[in-house]
């Protein structure tokens, strides 16, 4: 467990239990309703079973005291850590969360001893691009969405070694 402190909170990284199941579902589906309505329906982050996910420690839950602000999803593979989720609840947004989660995603792979983090977004969250891309993450390509016919996908990824 990571913890951190600023002028306006203090937080804490923890792996997320069963029992945070309900939270995170109602945390994702928060986080991401601005797209559920730009793109007529949920992105996959929303409608994924974290059951699994949770079982084999891939989501991080960012608590500020007890209350939920953000989390993340990140799995571990041989040459990369991948970010399949980063969200902030709507409460917490503009307080620069989604770095400080991108930079806890640099340090688990770090950790891990893989040379990059990779994720990718749907083309359509320009805002989240320019913000990875702001952060040193670099598109690497472009490709049909295999869940969501006529969605495209934004591949990014960024090297360790650059880690902010």
């Amino acid at each position: 467990m990571a913890e951190q402190m600023s002028a306006e909170f203090s937080y804490k990284f923890r792996r997320a239990f069963r029992s945070d199941l309900d939270a995170i579902v109602s945390l994702t589906t928060d986080a991401y309703a601005p797209y559920t309505s730009l793109f007529g329906g949920p992105p996959v982050p929303v409608t994924e079973n974290y059951t699994p996910r949770i079982e084999r420690g891939e989501v991080w839950l960012l608590e500020d005291g007890s209350d939920l602000a953000g989390l993340l999803v990140l799995e571990r593979h041989e040459d990369h850590a991948m970010i399949f989720s980063v969200a902030v609840s709507p409460a917490f947004q503009g307080k620069k969360l989604g770095i400080a989660l991108l930079k806890f995603a640099d340090g688990q792979a770090r950790s891990w001893g893989v040379p990059e983090v990779r994720l990718y977004t749907n083309s359509r969250m320009e805002r989240n691009i320019a913000l990875y891309a702001a952060y040193g993450y670099r598109e690497t390509g472009r490709r049909a969405n295999p869940y969501r016919p006529g969605w495209t996908l934004v591949d990014m990824a960024k090297p360790v070694d650059k880690a902010a």
